[in-house]
């Protein structure tokens, strides 16, 4: 019972010790609370709309007739397409493209109009840039339609030239009718699926650097020996002490962003807000988890910095935000599983999205249980760096 109170004494007082470097560091106030606020303003207010709209487009009309000029009429109607641009010529549209005035452009040939109606098949040629992914992809999405689109009433003229009535023409014109239902995301906003991508991961990365730096600093300024002796020499009772304050208000700021997100902004949450709560909780532990890691093999303030950064950063990529993980070659694809970002966004996308029974999530809400505690059989390693507490600059 003695030995207990040493520890509880001693983890009371690893946290007031961690509550009076905040004070002094207003560094961990900033990292913790501000830049995530930041963020998170930044982004929803970025993508308030879903998905961006009227983006800056071109067109060369070589043809110049009615026909050309209704296609282009069509094309700006489009409510992600803005024609800004008339070029005279391919060089003209290319340059305005190279300087950022446009985002594609669409070329019209000549005699477009005559060949279309003697069935001759002209060709429209389109290009996007796409160095800038989402506003290139939208426009390849509107050129192409509109492409099929003016494909379809050309033959539609073509035929009622030749005396055709519309019940003979719209089999041949849409011989299959597909009907569409979007699951999950059925306005298609791009808000919705990047702002709950984004946002945690961006938490995440700040978890791993305010843990790397708390620990590292203590190494570099040479304090880590009274850290531990504050925790009664327990690595255990030390390291709880200092963590704890960030996994509470690291989870406050977790809670508060999906609070905007499902309850301000109303993004889908087909499911209960707390199984969402849990898998943040988790996110945020797991990631300190793996901070210590990093500083139990490296323990270095600048190393560890610089293998967090990365850690986090890769995170955006490699655990299916930008590019599908089945798409991924296998050894990728594996990789991805060690991520604890990867996790909460397939709990993300079962439970809010989807809506389906908690139980089908077990195997991600575990992962993130067995990240939070796989840095314990290292903590005798870290207790040995703390004890040396070798600086390497």
């Amino acid at each position: 019972m003695a030995e207990q109170g040493s520890l509880k004494k001693g983890f009371v007082a690893v946290v007031k010790r961690e509550m009076r470097r905040w004070v002094s560091r207003p560094l961990y106030i900033l990292c913790i609370v501000f830049l995530p606020l930041f963020g998170y303003l930044f982004f929803l207010t970025l993508m308030d709309e879903g998905l961006p709209r009227r983006l800056p487009a071109g067109v060369v009309d070589l043809d110049r007739t009615p026909t050309s000029r209704n296609f282009i009429r069509q094309l700006n109607s489009f409510s992600e397409t803005h024609i800004v641009l008339a070029a005279n010529s391919y060089t003209e549209a290319r340059k305005a493209v190279q300087a950022g005035e446009i985002y594609g452009f669409v070329v019209i040939p000549e005699d477009f109009e005559a060949k279309a109606l003697s069935g001759r098949r002209p060709e429209l040629t389109f290009y996007t840039n796409n160095i800038y992914f989402i506003p290139g992809a939208l426009l390849f999405k509107d050129f192409k339609t509109m492409s099929v689109l003016a494909s379809g009433a050309v033959v539609q003229q073509t035929m009622l030239a030749k005396g055709a009535y519309e019940y003979q023409m719209s089999p041949q014109l849409q011989p299959i009718v597909t009907d569409m239902h979007s699951l999950g995301n059925p306005w298609i906003s791009y808000a919705i699926y990047l702002c709950n991508s984004f946002l945690p991961g961006m938490l995440q990365l700040m978890v791993l650097l305010v843990t790397v730096f708390s620990i590292g600093s203590e190494i570099k300024h040479q304090t880590s020996r009274e850290w531990l002796r504050t925790g009664q020499g327990s690595i255990i009772v030390a390291l709880s002490g200092k963590l704890m304050p960030q996994t509470v208000l690291f989870t406050i700021m977790g809670l508060f962003c999906q609070t905007l997100l499902y309850g301000y902004w109303h993004f889908p949450l087909n499911n209960h807000f707390w199984h969402m709560a849990l898998a943040m909780l988790l996110l945020v532990v797991a990631s300190q988890s793996y901070a210590v890691i990093m500083m139990s093999f490296a323990p270095s303030l600048r190393i560890g910095l610089s293998i967090a950064g990365l850690f986090g950063i890769i995170s955006f990529s490699i655990t299916g935000f930008s590019f599908p993980a089945p798409a991924m070659y296998t050894p990728f694809q594996i990789l991805s599983n060690i991520f604890p970002l990867r996790h909460y966004f397939l709990i993300y996308a079962d439970q809010a999205l989807n809506g389906i029974p908690l139980y089908y999530s077990r195997v991600q809400y575990l992962a993130l249980l067995l990240f939070a505690i796989a840095s314990v059989p290292l903590l005798p390693r870290l207790k040995r760096a703390l004890i040396k507490q070798v600086y390497v600059p």
